[in-house]
């Protein structure tokens, strides 16, 4: 049976989108999750969503409970996780209020737990594709449908912040490839592998950080102005995506 995660980051955790919602407390071997889980549906699909940073807004990302998070997720029966992210853009193309579907990581976090194998078992994860090449697929399409401008087969480098990056920084990650850059996705999305749960990020780019001359540095203030705007686009493809992943079910079963 089909069963979505949403795990939502900035403004992107209304439980309105949910159909009966209810909410359920849990504690995991990792601790408890960074909120209560929100549980519904959307066009009788069964979904949980998870607020990352905490109703709130009060968990800074290193603090974020990732462990827990994905756990409580694959306790509960999810086969699938969307995971809203708001980046910054590393590239001139990508503007602020455009998605992108990235197919890749770099990690460059020093501080977090990465892993559930790291006491008694020692589990090897391929990562060479660490998002759902088939939820990337149907988010490019659907994405298309509505008319959203979008980027796919991008790489997103994961930061510890929550300092935003220094300009040497910021052209350090545009010579690796990098083409936007985030605070949340590892280790998110090794962990859902880990747990073999199908992840894809939509990752709504807000600014340029800091290494376009002609741009203002990247602000707190201007992530929220950009995410307030656009943040409507991400949930609609969430409630246009999410019944095609119920009729891809073969497709996307592991």
């Amino acid at each position: 049976m089909i069963k979505i995660g949403i795990i939502g980051g900035s403004g992107l955790d209304n439980p309105d989108i949910l159909k009966d919602a209810k909410e359920i407390t849990m504690e995991t071997p990792y601790g408890a999750p960074s909120s209560e889980l929100t549980c519904g549906s959307i066009q009788g699909t069964e979904v949980i969503i998870i607020a990352r940073h905490g109703k709130d807004h009060s968990i800074y990302p290193s603090k974020v409970n990732f462990r827990a998070n994905i756990w409580a997720l694959k306790e509960q029966g999810c086969t699938h996780i969307l995971a809203a992210t708001a980046v910054g853009s590393l590239r001139q193309e990508i503007a602020p209020g455009h998605l992108v579907f990235p197919s890749q990581f770099i990690d460059h976090t020093r501080k977090r737990e990465t892993t559930f194998f790291n006491e008694d078992v020692v589990v090897h994860t391929s990562m060479a594709d660490p998002f759902c090449p088939n939820l990337l697929n149907l988010l490019a399409e659907t994405a298309g449908e509505m008319g959203l401008t979008y980027h796919s087969d991008k790489t997103v480098i994961t930061i510890e912040g929550p300092r935003f990056s220094t300009k040497a920084e910021s052209h350090m990650f545009r010579s690796w490839n990098a083409d936007i850059i985030n605070m949340s996705s590892v280790p998110e999305a090794p962990l859902a592998r880990e747990k073999k749960i199908h992840y894809a990020a939509i990752a709504m780019s807000t600014d340029y950080d800091c290494w376009h001359e002609e741009e203002e540095p990247v602000t707190w203030e201007m992530i929220k102005a950009t995410m307030s705007k656009n943040s409507g686009n991400v949930i609609n493809l969430f409630l246009k995506v999410i019944p095609k992943i119920r009729e891809y079910e073969d497709i996307c079963a592991s």
